[in-house]
């Protein structure tokens, strides 16, 4: 599937292996991840990331897994088969506390029953018996000796032998005290020799005390003597202590026999201990690298999103440094991406992260790229990198990259993902790039797909007219000079050899000799990249500020038809109240001239009654008068605050002000929030506004600030998507006259930090921004405090 045999090491997939090691518990564990591998089997890829992410998620959600205690059980099991042979006290001791973290981490996963499929898979069908614990328990204490009353035999041995020592110490202490008084002993207490209590004497005096010699010292000026009176004594402890010997020998062998027919159910526990120590060393590895689980998809593509090479973080990590992620998509349409740029520019880190990372993930590994990446399966990887001459072989460098070439034209086929470092050369590029853009059209026919890294510009031509290549570079600040490891699809990048020479500070006589030398054909095809690079960055910049303008005028657009709508609906309304109640005044007014004139009629025009009658009429007139509106006062002659009800003077709109800023005064309208000139309103005072909007629009901010929770959260975001809806957020607090907010974005790289606290200075209402507290989240949350 790997070709050749030592890519693994090429691309640090064997590096890997030894840092998930480190993580292991057991050698069981680390066994198995000496045998990882890069599978092609879907579900079983699937099933084994699944695990990883599951034992992740308990690292770092749920509570600690009860796992204490690994032994190599098998090797155990496997002696204990053999009729004949027993375990010792300590093989014991090690088969119980194996067996009891595997029952506690079977009754863990029982607790959290269908949460964690993947894990609980592992000991699917496995029978917990909990026979053989109190057996062993029976027999063996909690500090793994043999319990004095495991038999009914040993405890009386061991009673005797207690009986036994007391006797024999209490018989040596009045000997050794009798000699100490007639002056016989040596300087020194009583001493154990050969397993036996004996008394330092004098050599001048051994004759004195009946006994047998164990030893002497150096000197010779001490003998030490076992007392004849004690010797039966010690006789007789000796013989008890074998006869309890062989009594713990028959129990072990009993319990041993016991243990026989579970033999097949050990080794079944112990390959789940060895599993669980495996995939629980893949979960902490992951967490070291910051990595999460992809999209894993059956036909062979690649959709990388934010990814980092797993050997640079760490590396990165410990500097205290930031990795630049990596977006790449390799597909049916561009299969095969041909990147070029500076030296030193990230042209083969980006070509190793896409390798390395797609062994992680057919090895069942989590690797350090969002959740969102797309990773497709291959049958065979091919990889070219570095230097392989051999001397044995009679190999060249450049020979040794033609071999390769060879078995990948023969063998390569869509299912083959292919990783050329410095594609053609190793030889004269006048040859070198010819014959490597004759192999790459072969592997493009066979639909292969890969990265290809090159400084060959005829490799920088074909890739651009051929279908199915893409040209990507890295790309290079021309001011500064130096890289900034970003890939960008769809254009070639200059080698910026020039550039990075005189930089460096070759003398400049060099450098023009040097120019004067190359074609101008190839002069111009460098030039054109480098202003090619710098005018797309520019558009680049030019379109990034061009959609921020069209979202704000989308925006103020759409506010603006709100607004519109509002108006028409109310005036709408209002004329039609308006002519239902002139409708009214005039049917009133009828009946009222026509009372009035019957009246007039019967007093048969008498002064008096008829000037009643006239002024009852006129007070009716003047209840219906309509008042001539004044002229609104200049704005100039009316100071405005915040919280003071305008109306328009165009219409009959009334909105409260919300905030002033200059000539602009930014109105809530019903639930619409509006910029309005200052020359446009006339304030009004509060009793003239309807008492259903005042009421209306209390409801409607009491339930906006109820709503509204000074906490925004845009992590999975990129970076323009989070912005705009900072934006929003932020517009809603200083409305709502909050002091402050925070905004949720997580730690990773700090590159979506860094853009959105960049973002926030440009506000004049901002006055300072903070990290959360470290226990609380530290520099993945930022605090924006307002003026």
């Amino acid at each position: 599937m790997i070709y050749p045999g030592n890519a693994t090491d090429k691309l640090g997939f064997t590096e890997i292996k030894g840092l998930i090691k480190a993580h292991c518990l057991s050698e069981m564990g680390s066994g198995m991840v000496d045998k990882i591998q890069p599978m092609s089997n879907f579900e079983q890829i699937a099933k084994f990331l699944k695990q990883a992410q599951e034992f992740k998620n308990i690292l770092q959600n749920d509570s600690q897994l009860p796992i204490h205690n690994f032994y190599n059980i098998k090797v155990l099991a496997e002696k204990a088969r053999l009729e004949g042979t027993f375990l010792s006290e300590d093989e014991f001791f090690q088969v119980l506390l194996s067996l009891t973290t595997v029952f506690a981490v079977i009754n863990y996963f029982n607790q959290r029953e269908g949460i964690y499929p993947g894990l609980e898979a592992l000991f699917e069908h496995l029978p917990v018996e909990k026979k053989i614990l109190r057996q062993i328990e029976q027999v063996i204490d909690a500090k793994g000796k043999i319990k004095p009353n495991a038999s009914r035999e040993l405890e009386e041995l061991t009673s005797a032998i207690s009986k036994a020592e007391i006797e024999a110490r209490k018989k040596v202490d009045q000997i050794f005290k009798a000699a100490r008084d007639n002056g016989w002993t040596a300087d020194g207490s009583l001493t154990v020799r050969e397993g036996r209590m004996c008394i330092p004497i004098l050599a001048e005096n051994k004759r004195k005390l009946k006994g047998f010699i164990h030893d002497e010292s150096a000197s010779g000026q001490t003998a030490y003597i076992e007392p004849e009176e004690v010797f039966q004594l010690n006789n007789k402890l000796r013989d008890l202590e074998f006869d309890r010997r062989r009594e713990i020998i028959r129990i072990l062998r009993a319990l041993t026999d016991e243990l026989r027919p579970f033999v097949p159910l050990l080794f079944s526990y112990h390959s789940f201990l060895t599993k669980l120590d495996f995939v629980r060393a893949k979960a902490l590895f992951a967490i070291d690298i910051e990595a999460e689980m992809p999209e894993v998809v059956q036909e062979p593509s690649i959709n990388l999103v934010n990814a980092r090479h797993p050997l640079l973080l760490l590396n990165m990590k410990k500097e205290q440094q930031t990795v630049v992620p990596l977006n790449i998509k390799i597909d049916t349409v561009d299969r095969v991406i041909v990147v070029s740029g500076p030296n030193a520019g990230g042209k083969s880190v980006c070509m190793k992260t896409v390798g390395l990372l797609q062994l992680m993930v057919q090895a069942g590994l989590l690797i350090p790229a969002d959740e969102h990446s797309r990773v497709g399966i291959f049958k065979q990887i091919f990889a070219d990198i570095g230097d392989d001459q051999s001397i044995e072989s009679d190999l060249s460098t450049y020979s040794a990259h033609l071999s390769k070439m060879k078995h990948f034209v023969e063998n390569a086929n869509s299912k083959t993902l292919i990783l050329i470092d410095e594609f053609g050369t190793g030889t004269d590029p006048q040859f070198g790039g010819p014959i490597a853009e004759a192999v790459l059209e072969s592997l493009n026919k066979k639909q292969v797909k890969g990265v290809i890294t090159t400084h060959y510009s005829n490799l920088k031509v074909f890739a651009n007219a051929a279908e199915g290549l893409e040209n990507a570079s890295m790309l290079f600040n021309n001011a500064e000079m130096k890289p900034l490891y970003i890939l960008e699809m769809g254009k070639p990048g200059s080698s910026y050899a020039f550039e990075i020479a005189q930089k460096i500070g070759l003398p400049q006589q060099v450098l023009q000799a040097a120019r004067n030398k190359i074609g101008v054909q190839q002069k111009k095809v460098d030039t054109l990249l480098v202003d090619l690079e710098r005018d797309k960055k520019q558009l680049l910049d030019t379109r990034v500020a061009a959609e921020k303008q069209e979202r704000s005028a989308k925006a103020l657009l759409a506010e603006n038809q709100k607004l519109k709508a509002y108006l028409e609906e109310n005036k709408k309304g209002i004329l039609k109240e308006a002519k239902l109640e002139a409708q009214n005044i005039i049917r009133n007014a009828n009946k009222l001239i026509e009372n009035t004139i019957a009246e007039i009629k019967e007093s048969k025009a008498d002064k008096e009654k008829t000037q009643k009658l006239r002024e009852n009429l006129q007070v009716e007139l003047n209840k219906n008068q309509v008042r001539e509106k004044p002229k609104p006062v200049p704005f100039e002659e009316t100071e405005l605050a915040k919280g003071d009800w305008v109306k328009l003077q165009d219409s009959e709109t009334i909105g409260l002000v919300t905030e002033i800023m200059k000539d602009n005064v930014v109105l809530a309208i019903g639930e619409l929030r509006s910029v309005v000139k200052r020359k446009r309103l006339q304030k009004i005072a509060s009793r003239d506004v309807p008492k259903e909007t005042r009421r209306s629009y209390s409801s409607q901010i009491t339930e906006s600030i109820a709503q509204f929770k000074p906490e925004i959260d845009v992590r999975g975001m990129r970076g323009e998507e989070a912005l705009f809806e900072i934006e929003k957020y932020l517009d809603r607090a200083l409305m709502m006259n909050f002091p402050s907010f925070k905004v949720i974005h997580g730690k990773g790289d700090g590159i979506l930090r860094k853009l959105i606290r960049e973002y926030l200075r440009k506000y004049s209402q901002v006055s300072h921004v903070e990290d959360e507290h470290a226990d609380r989240g530290g520099d993945g949350i930022t605090y924006v405090f307002f003026k």
